[in-house]
């Protein structure tokens, strides 16, 4: 039955006492290898199944050991090349979650204020008879769904379908919205295709790895880990680029610390000593490069309705460089606290020929008020210099979610996007509405409600009904302390499919359960471009229903079934097989399903029975046709765009008031809410809460010693909790981190929900706060 939330603490306060094993936090940087690992299997009949990992972008190939219908180990699969038989702490116990004795396992349905167990099917009848009745009466914008980064393809799939296709409305968005957007746009906008052009075999051939506000360490560790054995087997160098002082710092070859916001222009900054040194490669520049401006002073999206569309413009390369003269070292070491030695050091190795770059982001980049415009300014750094798609030479922007690629990019669960392409096409609707099999005008031309506009949308009363899979809004959106009131109001039916009770799901009319990873069948696509297949393992407890299959049941009692011919049994094979159809060709080839069960993974675009590993060069890439060596067949002529964007202050930054910036983030042991990842003893133990890391120097001045209570004050709320004093991180001296996952301190009610104009997606990572000792 529905656990309270005071239940679920007391539950989870259970597990951590419980639990004897050792603490993964005492692990740097938080590896287990495959002989590890086979010290603590269990012994027995045991049966192995492969299986991309349950948590983080990664994509981490794992063998499930079931027994007797249950499953009892995990270990890393050494036949991936994504992880090599390793796994992070987090991917070795990620079964134990279903152990928790406060598993949703059947329906419930909230009567007089109070949940009362439903069967299933009545459950579902009641989710298609108030979608439906809703749209009778406020119309088809009426209703919205709100899906996950961590849905499988086919539920990605099937959810696109369902609303653009059926209903015919843009109201669907998801949660990689809030992580991974601005690489989209940035992808879209300097290339004119999504998604890195190479792959993690980078690792193995370049010189440098340059970590942009990226604590691999902690956030992506098994690559971090492939990065130290480059480092200590050939000297590859590590630079720790970040605004605070991480495990990846203390593992990295050089940390240089920046000014939140001013990255923007520091990465100018490199651009223009790799112009002034003559370091530019002229050659691949002039065939392959074209330059561009868009507006600027864009705002910040803080209010209701905020609209924004960019209006590039054609620049030269003259233009370009007399725009860099703003940016040069000195300038931007008064902007940034970075040294102009420490710019020129980075600069040095980007402009080296004889140097293989690679430059890896994630949050700290995307996460951004200009998120689209530091990810430009990456990109730029690389065509300069002409490092990119190559062996070892390129960009990489890290997801953090296991199917934030395959299912939310690829698929299209964004309120903009199709399974291929962008509503906004006329070209890619027709292709929709043709295998889809309904009229092209039920496909509607404009996109909608963006997550965070989406949710400001219902606390308006505009969206009268919303359902939510595989995610956890109320704990994840940015200033919850607004859309938690929003949900609870009357004037929006809620529905929430998920596997374990959440504050999400304490605001819901209908909870329905959610199958697990293993309990159904699925596809993921990985930070590579990585497809990959897992079969169902083991049956789930009560009434679970994979959530492809339960928008399929709400879609076939509003009269859509004739759109879902899948059988139950085969669905998620029928489903991407119809799926396949949207990326035929050379550009997106996915790989068969017959392929994707017999290996771990295919990269696409898979061609003639190959991955393609680098796209764009013409030596790897099957779909260059302009007969020379780089063909960014994106962008209508071929090439790249290097773009002008300048350095604009954060919405909101330390004043009198409010004197701190306050950055939030994740740890190694925790998965995003930690709604999983706490209902696992081990990982619980290890880091049982929440806390606050403050600078020693901020500490002593406030007479703040590490474990003291701390009150955190924003202009959105207040919170109290524990310090930490030069613990696991340090931040710079008048700035705090503190992690989102623990849904007893719920740091995202302090945060502002400002957002990138152009990919709309909001900025974690800056605000302004007071800190006071409690």
């Amino acid at each position: 039955m529905y656990t309270s939330l005071t239940n679920r603490r007391k539950f989870i306060k259970k597990m951590a006492m419980l639990s004897a094993m050792t603490a993964a936090a005492t692990m740097f940087p938080g590896i287990l290898f495959a002989d590890e690992q086979e010290k603590g299997l269990p012994d027995g009949d045991i049966n192995w199944t492969k299986a991309p990992c349950r948590f983080c972008g990664v994509g981490c190939g794992v063998l499930v050991g079931t027994e007797n219908g249950k499953a009892v180990a995990v270990k890393g699969d050494p036949k991936s090349t994504v992880n090599k038989g390793l796994l992070c702490v987090k991917g070795y116990h990620q079964i134990m979650c279903l152990q928790a004795k406060d598993r949703l396992t059947h329906a419930l349905v909230k009567k007089n204020g109070t949940y009362v167990q439903t069967p299933i099917q009545e459950a579902l009848d009641l989710v298609a008879s108030k979608m439906k009745e809703t749209i009778e009466k406020h119309g088809k914008d009426a209703v919205a769904m709100y899906t996950s980064g961590q849905s499988t393809i086919p539920e990605g799939y099937v959810a696109s379908k369902f609303m653009k296709g059926a209903i015919g409305t843009n109201n669907l968005d998801c949660n990689a919205r809030l992580c991974m957007a601005s690489a989209v746009t940035g992808f879209l906008t300097s290339f004119g295709a999504d998604e890195p052009m190479g792959c993690y075999e980078d690792i193995d051939h370049a010189d440098v790895f340059v970590l942009w506000g990226n604590n691999m360490a902690e956030m992506h560790p098994v690559l971090f880990s492939r990065m130290l054995e480059q480092k200590n087997r050939r000297g590859a160098k590590i630079i720790d680029f970040a605004t605070r002082t991480t495990r990846t710092s203390m593992a990295a070859d050089k940390s240089i610390l920046f000014k939140p916001q001013s990255d923007l222009a520091v990465a100018n900054a490199i651009c223009y000593e790799i112009i002034k040194n003559g370091w530019v490669n002229t050659s691949f520049v002039e065939k392959h490069c074209s330059f561009n401006k868009g507006l600027t002073n864009m705002g910040y999206g803080l209010e209701d309705n905020y609209k924004f569309k960019d209006k590039p413009e054609k620049i030269d390369f003259k233009a370009y460089k007399k725009f860099l003269e703003d940016y040069t070292p000195e300038k931007v070491e008064k902007i940034s606290g970075v040294s102009v030695k420490d710019i020129k050091y980075m600069a040095a190795y980007f402009g080296d020929p004889n140097k293989k770059v690679v430059s890896y982001w994630c949050m700290g980049i995307n996460q951004h008020t200009r998120g689209t415009w530091m990810n430009n300014l990456v990109y730029n750094i690389h065509l300069l210099t002409g490092k990119i798609s190559q062996p070892g030479n390129g960009p990489f922007s890290l997801t953090g979610q296991p199917s934030a690629c395959g299912t939310a990019r690829e698929v299209g669960t964004f309120t903009h996007k199709l399974p291929k392409g962008v509503v906004t096409n006329e070209k890619h609707r027709r292709l929709a509405a043709k295998i889809w099999k309904v009229p092209y005008e039920r496909i509607p031309s404009k996109p909608t409600y963006h997550a965070t506009e989406m949710f400001r949308a219902v606390d308006r009363g505009e969206i009268k009904f919303i359902w939510t899979q595989v995610t956890n809004p109320l704990v994840s959106l940015p200033k919850t302390s607004r859309y938690r009131p929003g949900m609870e109001k009357d004037s929006c039916f809620v529905v929430v499919s998920d596997v374990f009770p959440t504050p999400t799901s304490d605001v819901a009319d209908v909870i329905l359960p959610a199958s697990w990873h293993i309990e159904k069948s699925g596809l993921y696509g990985n930070s590579e471009r990585r497809t990959q297949h897992w079969d169902k393992m083991v049956e789930g407890p009560g009434e679970t229903t994979p959530d492809a299959w339960m928008t399929i049941e709400v879609a076939k009692r509003m009269g859509f079934g004739d759109l879902f011919p899948y059988s139950e049994e085969n669905h998620v094979e029928e489903i991407y097989n119809e799926y396949r159809q949207f990326h035929e060709g050379d550009k997106h080839g996915m790989a068969p399903l017959e392929v994707l069960k017999s290996q771990p993974g295919a990269i696409w675009p898979y061609v003639n029975g190959k991955s393609t590993q680098w796209r764009f060069n013409a030596k790897y890439d099957p779909a260059c046709s302009n007969n020379e060596d780089f063909h960014f067949y994106g962008k209508p002529d071929g090439r790249a765009v290097i773009w002008q964007r300048p350095y604009e202050p954060a919405p909101e930054e330390p004043d009198n008031e409010y004197p701190f910036w306050l950055n939030t983030g994740r740890v190694i042991e925790h998965w995003h809410t930690g709604s999983m990842t706490r209902r696992i003893p081990v990982l619980h133990k290890a880091m049982p809460n929440a806390y606050v890391e403050l600078h020693p120097k901020d500490a002593e001045r406030l007479q703040i010693k590490n474990g003291d209570k701390v009150k955190l004050i924003t202009r959105r709320g207040e919170i109290i909790m524990p310090a930490s004093v030069n613990q696991r991180g340090i931040p710079t001296p008048l700035q705090v981190f503190v992690p989102f996952f623990d849904e007893n301190m719920l740091i995202n009610d302090l945060t502002l929900d400002s957002f990138c104009p152009i990919s709309k997606e909001p900025d974690y990572k800056k605000c302004a706060v007071r800190v006071e000792k409690v």
